[in-house]
């Protein structure tokens, strides 16, 4: 019997799961796990890679039984991955030199600051279309190979190897220390800020300015590669041999989730921070807004696809210090009942600059406020102004790819966890005047690289097969009148210029 299903790990940041599709793109199974943060200082964030591979094991065997069936029907494996997590490891052993240091993390802003002094801010944005900040990963990579002991020595012998996290699972799924993959795909490498965007290779000019030996960066792969990467091993977590063929990062994972195959269409996912992506066509678009030109996918030998990105740092992770930090509450799920026990913020604002403020201003220099504070202020608005905050961020990115696309967005897609809070729904319908429309299937970050899985190996024939899959579950349509959705984003905007030069 041919293989009848195609599945994908989702390497998030707070979380690692595993799921199952249909050929109609349904879940058929779904087993996830959350992993420690890591927090050695203020400012830092870091993963412990290994406990990420055990947790792998653990969903990828789970799913399987959830699902049950053999691992023999599984046609395929994508991989999607929180994207500019950094960790260089051992090939012989397997053993990483260091925790993975995480996409929110900031110990990198000397090293940005002094790769600024020659060019400043947007030294390589012409070649990588990123600005120099403590976001992507060539400077974390710089950062561990400059304070980490041996690491440097290892990299000269040809022991260490370096890759965010899905050239780390791809690698430890075809073999590990046993000839594993050390692969990754254009929409990975465009977060690094080492690869050319024209090119689609590693650009030497950066490598030298950074200190980085190119034979510690993985393969450039298509996103969807019927070479395969490699396969899983019998004995390993899949227990069968299974092509590992898909790769993309979770945002642009979603954007393949989502079908947005045509230039103008976007996305916007709701996770740990909140990315609306625009798919821009097979030519890069720069910004002028403070926006991010990054690649969107690339099938097999198709051209690549291209988009702009808004990308936020926190919106879930939001709710989340609300629950831990603040024991507000025990689920973050509940974050919802307790913001609609008053009917607005009570006129403060939430601006979550915990790691810097990323699109559209890229100050890595701010720090989170609540302003507007007075007695009448209670836990309720303070749980509403969280969610809020992420409605007004998403507008700014929004109005940002608007300018530089010159495209005017009639709808929004959206998608991930925070999707179903309903109160946050609306807000944002209202706060952005246009329509939010949710899909059947609202966890598309792991769907998309299914779908890029399935299509290397003819599973699904074409994307255009993929959009018959898309189907509406929800849609939030503006309610709030003109005049009020004025005056709140006025507010928000002056408020998010408290958080500026808080760090000198």
């Amino acid at each position: 019997m041919a293989a009848r299903y195609v599945a994908a790990i989702d390497q998030g940041t707070t979380s690692t799961r595993f799921m199952i599709f249909s050929h109609s793109g349904e879940v058929v199974a779904s087993h996830q796990l959350e992993h420690k943060q890591i927090y050695p200082r203020a400012g830092w964030v870091e993963h412990d890679p290994m406990e990420i591979w055990s947790r792998s094991v653990d969903v990828i065997k789970g799913g399987v039984q959830k699902a049950g069936i053999r691992p023999q029907d599984i046609a395929s494996i994508g991989v999607t991955n929180q994207r500019e997590t950094t960790v260089v490891w051992n090939r012989h052993t397997g053993e990483p030199y260091h925790n993975a240091i995480v996409w929110q993390d900031t110990r990198t802003r000397q090293i940005c600051r002094l790769l600024a002094e020659d060019g400043g801010q947007d030294r390589f944005r012409h070649q990588v279309g990123l600005p120099l900040a403590t976001y992507f990963s060539g400077p974390k990579l710089k950062w561990l190979l400059e304070n980490v002991a041996g690491l440097r020595s290892a990299v000269v012998r040809g022991d260490a190897i370096f890759g965010n996290m899905d050239t780390w699972l791809i690698w430890h799924l075809t073999g590990g220390p046993r000839g594993g993959a050390h692969i990754t795909d254009v929409t990975n490498a465009s977060r690094t800020m080492l690869m050319n965007l024209e090119t689609l290779d590693w650009d030497d000019d950066i490598l030298n300015a950074m200190g980085i030996p190119r034979h510690v960066l993985p393969e450039i792969r298509p996103s969807s590669d019927p070479r395969i990467y490699g396969y899983t091993l019998e004995d390993g977590p899949a227990g069968a041999r299974i092509p590992v063929c898909g790769d993309l990062g979770d945002q642009q994972a979603a954007l393949v989730g989502q079908t947005c195959y045509l230039p103008g269409e976007a996305k916007n996912t709701y996770g740990t921070g909140c990315f609306m992506l625009m798919n821009t066509g097979t030519d890069p678009v720069p910004s002028e807004s403070g926006l991010l030109t990054t690649l969107g996918y690339k099938m097999a030998d198709n051209p690549a696809v291209y988009c702009l990105e808004g990308s936020i740092a926190i919106t879930g992770a939001l709710v989340q210090w609300l629950r831990d930090n603040l024991d507000l509450f025990q689920s973050s799920g509940q974050v919802e009942e307790l913001a609609q026990k008053v009917e607005d913020s009570g006129g403060i604002y939430f601006v979550p600059a915990f790691s810097g403020l990323f699109a559209p201003y890229w100050r890595s220099d701010a720090r989170g406020v609540i302003i507007g504070l007075t007695r009448y202020i209670n836990k309720h608005h303070i749980a509403r102004a969280a969610l809020e905050a992420t409605a007004y961020q998403t507008r700014e990115v929004l109005e940002a790819m608007e300018e530089d696309s010159g495209v005017k967005l009639q709808a929004v897609k959206v998608d991930g966890g925070m999707t179903h809070n309903e109160l946050l729904m609306q807000f944002q319908a209202d706060i952005l005047d246009v329509p939010v429309i949710r899909p059947t299937v609202s966890e598309t970050t792991a769907l998309g690289a299914a779908y890029a899985a399935g299509l290397a190996i003819g599973f699904w024939e074409n994307v255009q097969e993929l959009r018959k899959n898309w189907s509406v579950s929800r849609t939030w349509t503006p309610q709030m009148s003109a005049a009020t959705r004025a005056e709140l984003y006025q507010g928000w905007k002056k408020a998010v210029t408290r958080t500026f030069n808080w760090i000198e």
